[in-house]
């Protein structure tokens, strides 16, 4: 199991149908009929999404589905540090001339919540949420999100500071702080009109949810699209442990200790098998 960063910013880096009237001359309703009336307002959708989760979970390797911790605070509250999530690396991934007919490829889209390598270090894995395609003009005015010339309604978002910061909260209008890295001053000069981030081909612009304390691409540019590795789709176990616990290599007799002890006070029960979805930005 892979520790996926969320990487905060203060870190160093890192309808129920209605019942119809029966007939007193019918017989009742057998057991199929009433089967179907309990199901009847059941959305595809939610069958859809349940039946390709559970295929992957039990016939998927590594090259299509991979075990992933939360280990920082930048995702929430859509993903919490210790949430152990299970990410679709196939979504993504680039279709072949066959297979492109049969399995559920398709591009990122504006809202998905995205697993990728850190475009500083490519051995690290971070998850964020796309904001921006290739095509898309992008700016924030006091913490609001403006995509293509209108204000955004992100429920998903949380603002933890009461206070503004110019460069993170009035971007990229506002002069870079200390701390920006190369690729970010290199997108803010080569990639703003009329006080608008365009987003290039070939690339996402990423954000955490918990927009306030969230290492992303205001900071340090782009997500080349080849990085993009997959989206998580569930949260299988979620567990209230510290960060430094998720982000050691080697599992630390501590964190063992802490989940034996602790196993059923600190599990998040509320989060188990919660499935993680996107959020269509338009």
């Amino acid at each position: 199991m892979k520790s996926v960063g969320t990487k905060s910013k203060g870190e160093t880096i890192e309808n129920t149908a209605p019942a119809a009237t029966a007939d007193k001359a019918e017989a009742p309703p057998g057991i199929w009929q009433r089967y179907r009336a309990l199901t009847h307002d059941i959305h595809r959708g939610f069958i859809a999404e349940w039946t390709v989760t559970i295929v992957l979970l039990l016939f998927a390797t590594t090259s299509l589905v991979q075990a992933f911790v939360i280990p920082s605070a930048s995702m929430e509250g859509s993903l919490l540090i210790g949430d152990h999530v299970l990410v679709d690396k196939l979504t993504f991934a680039p279709p072949g001339s066959l297979s492109k007919h049969l399995l559920p490829y398709r591009d990122v889209r504006r809202g998905d919540i995205i697993v990728f390598r850190y475009p500083m270090d490519i051995k690290e894995d971070y998850v964020k949420r796309a904001i921006g395609i290739p095509g898309d003009r992008i700016h924030l005015v006091n913490k609001q999100l403006f995509l293509n010339g209108h204000a955004v309604n992100e429920p998903y978002v949380q603002h933890i500071y009461p206070y503004l910061d110019e460069y993170r909260d009035n971007f990229p209008a506002a002069p870079p702080e200390p701390g920006v890295m190369q690729p970010a001053m290199a997108m803010l000069n080569d990639n703003v009109v009329n006080g608008e981030l365009v987003v290039p081909p070939g690339c996402v612009f990423a954000m955490g949810d918990n927009r306030d304390d969230s290492l992303d691409s205001r900071y340090w540019g782009f997500v080349p699209r080849e990085n993009i590795e997959g989206t998580p789709m569930i949260i299988y176990w979620s567990f209230e442990a510290p960060t430094a616990d998720l982000t050691n290599g080697n599992i630390g007799v501590d964190h063992v200790m802490d989940i034996l002890t602790h196993f059923f006070t600190k599990t998040r029960w509320s989060r188990t098998l919660k499935l993680v979805h996107g959020y269509p930005l338009r």
